[in-house]
């Protein structure tokens, strides 16, 4: 009963969240026009956007690691690129209505975040490609913002605060909290979770990075690859506990 109170929650958060975006976009586009304009890209929307998409990455890497073939996989990620945290939200909820607790005590999340099928042979056999990619998609965005922020200033300022920017803010928290569900769900104590979620909404995928490098690097090769996704205090957290 617990367990599926649960996924009904997460469902309706995440529909919810998506919706939001939906409307959001909808209104944005027929108050101020196509986003696909010149004008609008101004030094801290090009670094916006950048970020957005960092994160973008890290979503679609979990989404290839989930999909059971690789269409699938393609449509998602293509999807992801292209509507954002709209196409997060589904794929939540599409996935969320897929599980299936088989005892009040299993966690749900613990069953969206891992992969169905015979996951023990699933190896964390891409962990060095992924600490190199995520360190230096990490580095690379570290830099964007220490050179936008020389060249035009802090961000803090109302005049970059377009309808399109608001938009687009909108989106990239969505995935922020997205992103902030897995680190909760991943840490053991408040205190730690608290401290990366701050984190994640005042350095967006510079912490995302940070956090995904530093958890490759609690694995070893030998590991299934959801022991990258859970808690150590998981069910799931040891091999031989898997049965699904």
């Amino acid at each position: 009963m617990a367990a599926q109170g649960s996924l009904v929650m997460w469902r309706a958060v995440f529909a919810a969240l998506g919706l939001l975006m939906v409307a959001t976009l909808v209104y944005t586009c027929a108050t101020d026009g196509s986003p696909f304009r010149p004008e609008l890209l101004t030094p801290w929307m090009d670094a916006t956007l950048i970020d957005f998409y960092v994160n973008v990455i890290a979503i679609a890497a979990w989404v290839i690691y989930k999909e059971a073939n690789w269409i699938s996989a393609a449509v998602w990620v293509v999807l992801l690129f292209c509507f954002g945290s709209a196409a997060t939200c589904a794929y939540i909820v599409k996935k969320l209505f897929e599980v299936a607790p088989t005892g009040p005590s299993q966690d749900a999340l613990d069953l969206l975040f891992i992969r169905q099928g015979n996951l023990s042979q699933r190896k964390c056999s891409y962990v060095i490609i992924g600490r190199i990619v995520f360190s230096i998609l990490g580095i690379f965005m570290a830099a964007v913002v220490t050179y936008t922020v020389i060249t035009d200033g802090l961000p803090f300022r109302k005049e970059l605060l377009t309808p399109w920017m608001a938009a687009t803010l909108i989106d990239f928290y969505i995935n922020i909290f997205a992103i902030s569900v897995w680190v909760a769900h991943k840490e053991s104590s408040w205190i730690s979770t608290a401290i990366w979620i701050v984190l994640l909404i005042c350095f967006g995928s510079i912490t995302t990075c940070g956090y995904i490098v530093l958890q490759l690097f609690q694995v070893s090769y030998q590991d299934p690859i959801y022991h990258v996704l859970l808690n150590s205090h998981s069910k799931y957290g040891t091999a031989t506990s898997l049965k699904i």
